[in-house]
């Protein structure tokens, strides 16, 4: 490495499938970064019971060896605690593995600086990631759950906006949050947003579109892998709601999650803690087919389609999300399959809004995202 490179110290936390990739990414563009001057050092990794570490943290690394190794791992269903080959790094687990975490914030903080990658679907990591953001370090989340914590939280998170990457927490790697953060920064007010922000309820709604049951889309989609295990974690729309939350906060709307309007595509009723999975989807689902498909007509009838979307306006602090009605020849309107697709309203962008659109899912995507933010970041170190 000559004497211009730029060294990022990086820690990932969770290595589920956009973790693992994320590793993949970083051991596959060592060359491409190095022509672009930057190295990424990775010094740890983390699943929820462990965390592997390099002999020193200051000077060492995990090599690409030892990271390859964890993803075959993990991909198999193991856990960090049965690395084989460890070397001269190290395992800690449970909480002894937090304290190192934070003891290595507390180091590289002071030293050379450390981007911490949190890639899990953990609502817990919360608290660490806010010790090391007052530790002087830098965060990356594919995360949405810290960010739609308390706003108590998130407001401690968030204090040094230059030192907080999370572009993959909404739409995977499309340019959603950079889009919005240049505009506000250049003094272009955004006052209403709307969006499809659901791969999984995207591609629901647009076959269902096309005449087919909600219950026969729900399987199918199940069976593609496009839905969560449970389909209720999708169709909820909870995940959407964070990704609101998420806008809300960045336009500067100072709410919580609770304090957002979600339609769920089921009722309570039908809700994981009433009703086992196997009862929903051989039962439960058929018995909502009728309404979408009476609301499905009632929109075509007006030269509309039948979207899950959802609507941030700041003027108003209105932030809502569910199934809306939209004109067939609107960008939510022509909106087919999986993708995502943003409209931003502003002063710049009034009568031609914004649109943002593409593949907003996949681990692929998810992680090129990551890796794209954790190299933002550089100019720091």
């Amino acid at each position: 490495m000559g004497k211009k490179m730029k060294i990022i110290a990086v820690l990932l936390i969770g290595c589920g499938g956009v973790g693992r990739q994320l590793l993949h990414h970083i051991v596959s563009c060592r060359s491409l970064h190095a022509k672009q001057g930057v190295y990424l050092r990775v010094i740890g990794v983390c699943d929820s019971r462990s965390l592997v570490v390099a002999s020193d943290v200051l000077t060492t690394e995990l090599n690409d060896k030892i990271l390859l190794e964890i993803c075959h791992l993990k991909s198999s269903g193991g856990s960090l605690s049965n690395l084989s080959n460890l070397g001269e790094s190290k395992l800690f687990s449970d909480t002894e593995a937090t304290k190192k975490v934070i003891d290595i914030a507390t180091l590289l903080g002071k030293a050379t600086g450390l981007a911490c990658v949190d890639c899990s679907a953990s609502s817990d990591t919360v608290n660490v990631l806010k010790q090391v953001v007052d530790l002087g370090c830098c965060i990356v989340l594919a995360n949405k759950k810290p960010l739609t914590s308390t706003i108590e939280d998130y407001n401690k998170l968030t204090p040094h906006a230059r030192r907080i990457r999370h572009e993959s927490t909404v739409g995977a790697g499309l340019p959603v949050i950079v889009s919005l953060t240049r505009m506000l920064s250049s003094g272009d007010p955004v006052h209403h947003i709307v969006g499809s922000l659901s791969g999984t309820l995207g591609y629901i709604m647009s076959e269902v579109e096309e005449g087919k049951p909600l219950s026969q889309v729900v399987k199918v989609a199940k069976s593609l892998g496009y839905t969560e295990p449970d389909p209720r974690d999708d169709l909820s729309g909870m995940d959407v709601a964070r990704k609101a939350l998420i806008l809300a906060r960045l336009l500067g709307q100072q709410i919580n999650l609770g304090d957002i309007k979600v339609e769920s595509l089921f009722p309570k009723e039908m809700g994981p803690d009433v009703m086992p999975i196997d009862d929903f989807l051989n039962r439960g689902v058929l018995s909502l087919d009728n309404d979408i498909k009476e609301r499905v007509t009632k929109a075509s009838s007006k030269g509309n389609v039948l979207r899950y979307a959802c609507t941030v306006e700041f003027s108003s602090s209105r932030c809502e999300v569910g199934l809306q009605e939209f004109p067939k020849d609107s960008p939510l309107g022509r909106l087919k399959g999986s993708d995502n697709v943003l409209v931003v309203y502003s002063r710049c962008y009034n009568e031609r809004p914004l649109v943002i659109q593409g593949a907003g899912a996949g681990n692929d995507t998810t992680a090129a995202g990551v890796l794209a933010d954790i190299l933002d970041l550089q100019d720091l170190f």
